[in-house]
Parts: C-alpha cells; structure tokens; sequence
C-alpha cells in the first residue's frame, strides 16, 4: 500500500509487518479482541466502559447522535473512512485523465500523484507533462526560472560547466551559462545563450525587478559576490547592485524575491566556498533585505544550515525559506540534516518589516527543498529530488509533479504553466489555467 496516499488505518495482517499501527487505533474485527475506549486491546474477559467524546467530536457521516458516543477508536475509523471515501471519489476522475495517478494503479506512476483532492482544482481538467529540451552536453537548466512576460523570454542559469579558459582559473575552472528561450507558442521557441559579463559569473537564482531581472551573482576568488541587474532585451546590460554587506564580502548568494515595496529579499549560503570558487565565509548564512531606494541592507533571519530558495505568500504576511543543508557543497549528503521548507510571520513596526514567529513548514521526503514558489491561491511548490513538491498554505502536502532526476528550480509562465528545470531537461508542465504563480500573478 503506497504512503503517497491518503488511507484508512492498517491492521497488523494488512501492514505486512506483524505490528499494527502505533499512531491510529481502531477496532479489530476479531472476536478474541477489541478495542476500549481509549484504543488499548482488551479481551473479551474484560471489562469495557466505552469513553464519550466530546460532542465537538463528530463522525463525518451518520447519525451525530450515535457517532457521539461511539468509542474513540472506532471515531478515528470513520474518519478515516471518510477520507477513503474522497479518493474513491477521485480514482473515478483518476481512471478518465492517464496522467493521473491511482493508489491502487499497478501500472507504472504517471506524472500527477494526489496527496488530497484540493490539488485537483489546481490541476485542472487535463494536466500536462511534456518535454521540451534534453541536451547530453551540459547541464544548462539548473536555477533562476525567470519569465518575462513583455518579451515571452524565459531566463534560466545553468549548473557548474568545466572551463578551460585562462579566467576561469578563479572559478575552479567552471562556469555558469544563462540561457534564454523565447517563445512563440508553448512548443515553438528559439534558444540562445546570454553572456554572462565578468561581474555576473557564477550566476544562479533570479526574479523578475522592474523591466528586466535581478540574479544573483555568486562570485569568484577576484570577483565578489552580490546582485546584478540584467535588462531583459538584448544587449542585457547589467549594473551591479550590491556587493558587500557594509565592507564584509557575502559569501554565495543563492536566491532572491522582490516585495511589493521595491526591496530585495536573497539567501546567501556558503555553497561558493565549498564548491572551491569564493574564498573562506566571513559572514554568517543569513537572508538578506536589501533596499535598493535608500541602499539599505539588514540581516532578516539567521540560523540555517544552508538558506536557499526564497518566496513570499501572495498576501506578502509569511515568508518561505528553503534550507538544504541535506546535500553541501562537497556533495556531501547527510539524511539527519535539514531539508526543510521555513515559514515566518513578516510584522512593520517603524515602517520597517522583521521576521518573527519561525516554524517548520514542511519538510521534503525525497531530497532537498530548493527553489520555491507560491501560487496566486497561496499553495507552496518547492523544487526537490522526486519533482515538484505542493503544499497548501497551512503546510499539507496536497501533491506532486513527479519529474525524472527531480527538479532543482522552476518557473511560473500564463495560465497554469510551468516550466521545470531537470539539469540536461527542460520541462513543462501545464496546470488549471487559474494557477498562476503569484510573482506575476498571469
């Protein structure tokens, strides 16, 4: 019985194992045995005063009445049912669309899996999963997932490429290439590379910022590390926005978001560093403010293992942060360390915004959270090692896009599409027309 679905409690015979499940109890339909009100076994030898529950407790079916004074375990039964009874629901739209997923399918999993039936709204009547670009020669779709509606540009960074040349001695003889596709329909498009200039090496994440793009700019061992401006129309000229926190170099900025007000938002982990091209940290791992009107910068949070992807909720009240300390810079991977998905409360006081009131949002199960979105209805998608990972805003995994080799970064474009990025693969994805990611909200 797959875990990726919603399923009523198992018995010890169903669960394989010889052991019943600990965390739900429910009423055992053998006849040597049953459960007492508070789900402990007794026999029938013993004696039973069934437990009331509080009437605020009621059955999602039936009489309220009798479901009132039905003992606990077998209201967590009904529940539970309920809740069978909802993907039996599903399964029959899940039999009409291939590229949903069955819990009880043995075929082999299609892209869509349904954690809980909200997801399906999002969805939409006909989801698509296609693939757009495989190129075996590098890694070119790696992060920033930048679309800018004006042109029908989409701007992506690709992973670290071997370089040979005499320059790239101060980047550990690697490089990072932006490309761009622009698009004259969702299938037809042409495909260039930007150069990137000397004060933009080692791209990685961006977002859009007035008529064209912030990225950020990772650094070198000669370069420092920082945010740069790139217009979207050719010849993208870049200015450089900010490199130094008050003379104290950053590290490797990672990820960025604007807010509505015009300031800059941005992760800065250390991954340069361990990757060999930016000298030893001298700042902690923090997420930055940064306002580029008055040229203020402030530490926002501090406490990561690795801070990464970065988003904010359509109503601008919480903000997500990614920490992928799971997977180093040295590729080292580490199952006890964080791959989890932060949230924080923002709060103004003195016309200035500060976090408070941080807790785990989610945590990922396959790989590590990194770039992060939202949608314009608040559902939280996240970058990990199976694909696409969607919460809803109160931290419920409601589904995923399943994605070969996972997803590390990805894109909201027009009504529902998504463009995914699987290092050698672009992909794309096409929702309900009404999910729309909450950056550009189109």
């Amino acid at each position: 019985m797959s875990h990726q679905f919603w399923h009523r409690p198992r018995t010890a015979e169903a669960d394989g194992t010889g052991h019943a499940n600990r965390k739900v109890s429910f009423s055992n339909s053998s006849k040597s045995s049953k459960l007492d009100g508070s789900g402990q076994s007794r026999t029938d030898s013993q004696p039973s005063s069934p437990r009331i529950l509080s009437p605020r407790v009621l059955s999602p079916r039936g009489d309220k009445d009798k479901d009132r004074h039905r003992p606990r375990s077998q209201q967590v039964w009904s529940e539970n049912r309920a809740w069978q009874r909802v993907n039996r629901q599903s399964e029959a739209l899940w039999q009409e669309t291939p590229a949903l997923l069955s819990p009880n399918s043995p075929q082999t999993p299609r892209p869509f899996l349904i954690y809980h039936d909200s997801f399906l709204s999002s969805l939409g009547p006909s989801p698509t999963l296609s693939l757009l670009i495989s190129d075996p020669r590098a890694p070119y779709f790696h992060e920033a997932g930048v679309f800018h509606p004006p042109t029908n540009t989409l701007f992506v960074t690709s992973n670290q490429i071997p370089d040979t040349s005499p320059d790239a001695v101060t980047t550990h003889n690697k490089t990072i290439v932006i490309t761009k596709i622009e698009f004259f329909s969702p299938t037809d498009f042409t495909r260039d590379k930007v150069r990137c200039p000397e004060r933009n090496y080692m791209a990685n994440g961006g977002t859009n910022f007035r008529d064209g793009l912030i990225l950020c700019a990772q650094g070198s061992l000669r370069e420092p590390s920082g945010l740069v401006y790139m217009e979207a129309k050719r010849p993208h000229k870049t200015t450089t926005l900010l490199n130094n926190y008050h003379g104290r170099p950053f590290n490797s900025p990672n990820d960025v978001v604007v807010h509505s007000d015009g300031t800059v938002w941005f992760t800065d982990p250390i991954y340069g560093y361990e990757q060999g091209f930016r000298p030893k940290p001298q700042l902690p791992q923090h997420v930055y403010r940064f306002d580029p009107a008055t040229g203020d910068i402030r530490v926002v949070a501090d406490g990561f293992g690795r801070p990464n992807g970065i988003a904010f909720a359509p109503d601008e009240e919480t903000l997500y942060v990614t920490d992928t300390d799971l997977v180093h810079g040295d590729g080292t991977r580490n199952p006890t360390r964080a791959a989890t998905v932060y949230a924080f409360s923002v709060y103004w006081t003195n016309d200035q915004p500060y976090l408070t009131n941080r807790r785990v949002f989610a945590y990922a199960d396959t790989g590590a959270p990194d770039g992060i979105k939202c949608d314009v209805h608040g559902n939280v998608y996240a970058g990990c090692g199976d694909g696409i990972n969607v919460w809803n805003s109160g931290g419920m995994l409601v589904g995923k896009v399943l994605i070969e080799g996972g997803c590390a970064n990805f894109c909201f474009g027009r009504a529902g599409e998504m463009w995914c990025f699987g290092e050698h693969k672009l992909w794309r994805v096409k929702l309900g027309d009404e999910t729309r990611g909450a950056i550009l909200g189109i």
